[in-house]
């Protein structure tokens, strides 16, 4: 029987709630992917800007945020300190002084050698086929668009 959700009972217990199941999912995926960036040197998010670079080398800091859902004020001290580790060079756009555009180093390069085993591992410790994943993640794409279009039309979200 569907779950009615209005009311002062329409959540009776945690394991109910779509929101949760996200939750412990991605702690879950955290504690896979941690042991695989550790032995890179890196954080998830560290990894996920390499990613973008190696897909795209040469962006600017708004076009990772966008991507990445991230605010300049999170994703800057993250880029600071990959540049730190000799990962990144971050530079000033020469046609728009406003603009920071971040680059691969060469050590930044490598690491994608390196990595390249990961989404292998993830793909088994999953359980799941890699058509089962796909049709997941675009469910789960569907599932934040709608959330972020209903915070932008509420005027609540940042």
């Amino acid at each position: 029987m569907p779950q009615d959700y209005s009311g002062p009972d329409s959540v009776r217990n945690l394991e109910e709630l779509l929101c949760f199941a996200v939750y412990s999912a991605n702690h879950a995926f955290n504690r896979v992917y941690k042991p695989l960036l550790d032995r890179l040197g890196l954080t998830y998010p560290q990894y996920l800007v390499l990613i973008l670079l190696w897909e795209e080398d040469d962006r600017t800091v708004g076009s990772l945020g966008r991507k990445l859902f991230l605010e300049s004020n999170t994703l800057t001290p993250l880029l600071k300190r990959m540049e730190g580790m000799g990962l990144v060079e971050r530079r000033r756009d020469p046609e728009d002084e406003r603009q920071v555009r971040i680059r691969l180093t060469g050590k930044g390069r490598a690491l994608r050698d390196q990595a390249a085993d990961i989404p292998r591992c993830i793909l088994e410790a999953s359980g799941m086929s890699i058509d089962a994943l796909q049709g997941m993640k675009t469910e789960i794409d569907f599932l934040r668009d709608n959330l972020d279009a209903a915070i932008r039309q509420s005027g609540t979200g940042s």
